[in-house]
């Protein structure tokens, strides 16, 4: 049997910060899957010149030597590799779109979403509008330009339409907090959501993979906010600056953020919704997905957040290992799943 060549699709050409991002994870990816029999991976490091490297490793030293190219080199170096697989590590909107569409150009599949779903669930208000159309509950929400006034009545929450980490999020509690509120909203995006405070309650994310063409729901993640002195979640609680100027994990350290136990009740109901999302986007081999649970017990669907790195400390990986299911043993699902789609095409 041949061994399977998968390229890490990793950086961004978009800008720094997204091209840490995706090191951080992609490097604690190949890190952890270090053992080798069964696949041989290939590094594609886009930076924010666009340039193109194929580095040995994300140390910043090998990065360094590698030689810089252009588009039409790197493609050029890239059929010549006999790639069997891509997986995709970037999270900048180019990365999940462009860069995903390229690889539709070049007949190579990847593991993960369509370019077309990804460039969807970027902005959260057409995702909001296709699972509510679903019948999810969703916030009560609009969508402002420049200019606009909300019409919303505190407390709301204002974000970019199309922003992660929490960049740009604010949870404005009286009428003269909005202008500052959309003023940092708007430093992200052109258009920016306003929608009702949902009270808490508990917060959660619920991941989904395909396995044999059935979903299989995966543990909750349950992320440490209070009614008084937490009630949203910030960017700092998602990344965090290291000593030595890098991105480091903020979430990951069992206070912020924990696997809640599969006999809590919560966690059928959250599955299925989220399975629900996840048919109604037209997802394909995982999703994932942020629901805020009122103190009623009733889950309301925030967004998507159709990635996945395969590395330990990736949202989904950590559901998977709470049941069981090993980093190589999820890698290997998502793999077939991939190669089960190109062959359907």
């Amino acid at each position: 049997m041949s061994v399977l060549r998968i390229l890490h699709l990793v950086g961004s050409a978009y800008n720094d910060f997204y091209c840490d991002l995706s090191r951080l994870y992609a490097q604690d990816c190949l890190t952890a899957t270090a053992e080798r029999s069964r696949y041989d991976f290939l590094i594609a490091y886009i930076t924010p010149d666009r340039h193109w490297r194929f580095p040995a490793s994300l140390s910043k030293e090998d990065i360094a030597i590698a030689k810089p190219m252009t588009l039409g080199d790197a493609i050029q170096f890239i059929t010549a590799q006999n790639i069997d697989l891509v997986l995709p590590q970037m999270f900048c909107i180019p990365g999940m779109t462009q860069y995903r569409a390229l690889f539709d150009l070049l007949k190579i599949p990847y593991i993960g979403n369509t370019s077309d779903l990804m460039a969807i669930t970027a902005h959260k208000a057409r995702t909001k509008a296709i699972v509510a159309a679903a019948g999810v509950k969703v916030p009560h929400g609009e969508i402002l330009r420049q200019g606009e006034v909300p019409t919303i009545p505190p407390p709301a929450i204002v974000k970019p339409v199309s922003s992660d980490n929490s960049l740009g999020v604010v949870l404005v509690k009286d009428v003269s907090e909005y202008d500052a509120a959309l003023t940092k909203a708007f430093e992200y995006a052109s258009e920016v959501i306003v929608e009702a405070f949902i009270e808490l309650g508990r917060e959660v994310r619920c991941g989904i993979f395909v396995k044999d063409g059935e979903l299989v729901g995966l543990p909750l993640e349950e992320y440490l906010v209070d009614p008084h002195e937490r009630p949203i979640r910030s960017y700092a609680d998602k990344l965090q600056q290291t000593d030595d100027g890098n991105l480091g994990f903020a979430a990951k350290d069992n206070k912020k953020s924990w696997i809640v136990d599969p006999s809590d009740l919560i966690t059928e109901k959250v599955q299925q919704v989220a399975k629900k999302c996840h048919q109604a986007l037209g997802c394909r081999h995982y999703s994932l997905f942020d629901f805020r649970i009122d103190p009623k017990g009733q889950p309301w669907f925030l967004e998507a957040g159709l990635y996945c790195s395969f590395a330990p400390k990736s949202v989904i990986s950590s559901m998977a290992k709470a049941v069981g299911i090993p980093l190589n043993e999820l890698l290997t699902i998502a793999i077939n799943e991939a190669l089960k789609t190109n062959q359907n095409l």
